[in-house]
């Protein structure tokens, strides 16, 4: 059976493709012609051919590879793009840069699959197929989120992981900087919180009752520093990925605590780096000192970070210590609230008009969907119904039910997959998904959703290798699903993802197989061989 042709194994899928007869040939003499605005598109067209095919892709005046901004083409929104590629020329447009960062994406996935590696080919010609595709996409947020916290990872891996979103057209890398067991972003004012908070130290034996499960008894450190991050945002902005950081507040702040026990709503305790997953109950107290550390520190991340969203958690926050606390009742009865547990939404509504007033979007973690501030952006969790309150409420919503986006589970219940968050598994059907986010949405509600996001939270993936294998293929059809909108192609999609994993090997990716053989099960901390 012939090789299927590659504009029938884009991922994601575009909105129109229409093939035409012939191919067009880049080879050494091949050169490209960026009218005003498109420069940096055709940058990124050399850059990321250059390691496989060599070929120069020279500027030129009358090249034949043509990429052009043009206002004219509105109907394109912000990321859309047209690609025309006819025998003796290729022509791509778009009303914005993101678009042409886009429909670079889909020329080097038009390529044959070994352009896409970094090792050098002994091709010297590369064809492209004559195809003619118009794609928009149908929601504006498109992310992934990364959590750095619980096993942190160098930024030349982050560096490789926006590559890989934007090659499936992702557009949001969600940094998931602080948590109970590790901070990894550094503060001026606050050195403590890396070098106390960014390590934990523990012996091989847990706390009783402790299990390989609940328990990380490995010792663990890391912190970014702002030069890092700062080159990570320009990178990540050179592919058409913005870098929203999350900063956990007013729960998940174990690893602060532990820098700074004066923050907590007993400063006499004295804490260490949690080493246990799950859910920490000590949380940040509610005096003034408290305010004042959150917004040093959110000012130093809007400096570092020009995200427009700045995530600041608010979920899972056991409010006993606030109940317990002398000090936190009386601030309750101050501010006129029934009692302290309603001291989290007061603490949320606190930092999210900080961040309002500096310009800035806030997002966080909507247990219900109907309790953050109404500014806030809402990313919902626990089940679609929320994410559709937190619409009718008038929020806009990122959606990311757990049981479809949270890649931390495991993807089949077959035995031999590697340890991953207790719970039934997440399997790529289901990220695929199998009717539109909005289903059952009047028009204002559908106005509201921004789009959606997968998560990998790293209990249970401490290395790259570990990283890629929980990620794909199933970010393959978030993706998918988050460009096309939903109800889409299941065997479609399969069929597309078929020839898609040609492009995986080339980048070396270690992804699940569509068809896995039995697997011995890894031990902990190490990645599976597929």
């Amino acid at each position: 059976m012939p090789a299927p042709r590659p504009e029938h194994t884009l991922v994601p899928r575009p909105s129109k493709v229409s093939p035409r007869p012939g191919r067009f040939t880049l080879d050494r003499e091949t050169t490209v012609r960026a009218f005003p605005g498109a420069e940096s598109a055709a940058d990124l067209l050399r850059t990321l051919l250059a390691p496989a095919t060599g070929l120069p892709l020279a500027p030129s005046t009358a090249g034949p590879v043509v990429l052009a901004l043009d206002p004219q083409l509105g109907g394109l929104g912000e990321e859309g793009y047209g690609l025309t590629i006819g025998p003796d020329a290729l022509l791509l447009r778009a009303a914005h840069l993101p678009g042409l960062l886009r429909g670079v994406q889909t020329i080097r996935q038009l390529l044959p699959a070994e352009a896409l590696s970094d090792v050098a080919q002994r091709e010297e010609r590369w064809l492209l197929p004559c195809v003619e595709i118009s794609d928009v996409p149908a929601h504006p947020w498109r992310g992934s989120m990364l959590d750095v916290a619980r096993h942190f990872q160098p930024v030349s891996y982050l560096r490789r992981y926006v590559d890989l979103m934007a090659l499936h057209k992702l557009n949001t890398l969600h940094l998931h900087l602080t948590d109970d067991q590790g901070w990894r972003m550094p503060v001026p004012a606050y050195p403590r919180l890396t070098g106390i908070g960014g390590h934990r130290t523990q012996s091989a034996s847990g706390p009783p009752g402790s299990t390989p499960e609940t328990y990380d008894g490995i010792p663990h450190s890391g912190a970014y520093t702002r030069r890092e991050l700062r080159e990570l945002v320009s990178y990540a902005a050179g592919l058409g990925v913005r870098v929203m950081p999350e900063i956990e507040m007013p729960g998940h702040v174990r690893a602060a605590l532990a820098a700074h026990p004066e923050l907590g709503n007993d400063p006499s305790r004295r804490l260490g780096v949690w080493t246990r997953w799950g859910v920490c109950d000590t949380i940040f107290g509610v005096h003034e000192e408290v305010f004042d550390f959150c917004r040093t520190v959110l000012e130093e991340v809007m400096d570092v970070f020009p995200s427009p969203y700045i995530h600041v958690g608010g979920e899972e926050c056991p409010t006993t210590e606030w109940e317990n606390s002398p000090a936190a009742r009386e601030r309750a009865a101050a501010e006129g609230l029934p009692d302290a547990r309603a001291l989290h939404g007061w603490f949320m509504g606190r930092i999210g008009a900080f961040l309002a007033e500096q310009g800035r979007q806030p997002v966080g973690w909507a247990e219900t969907g109907a309790e953050l501030p109404l500014e806030f952006t809402v990313m919902t969790w626990r089940s679609p119904a929320h994410a559709h309150a937190a619409a009718r409420r008038g929020h806009h919503v990122i959606a990311a039910h757990h049981r479809a986006t949270y890649l931390d589970y495991a993807q089949s219940p077959d035995p031999g997959e590697p340890a991953t968050q207790p719970g039934p598994p997440v399997d790529l059907r289901t990220v695929h998904g199998h009717r539109p986010l909005t289903d059952g949405w009047d028009a204002a509600e559908t106005s509201r959703l921004l789009g959606t996001q997968a998560q990998l939270w790293t209990e249970y993936a401490s290395t790259p290798d570990r990283i890629e294998y929980q990620t794909y293929p199933r970010l393959c059809a978030l993706a998918d699903r988050a460009w096309s909108g939903g109800g889409g192609d299941w065997p479609g999609f399969l069929s597309r993802l078929a020839g898609h994993t040609a492009r995986l090997d080339a980048l070396g990716v270690r992804y699940r197989p569509l068809t896995p053989r039995p697997l011995a099960a890894p031990s902990r901390g190490t990645a599976p061989t597929p």
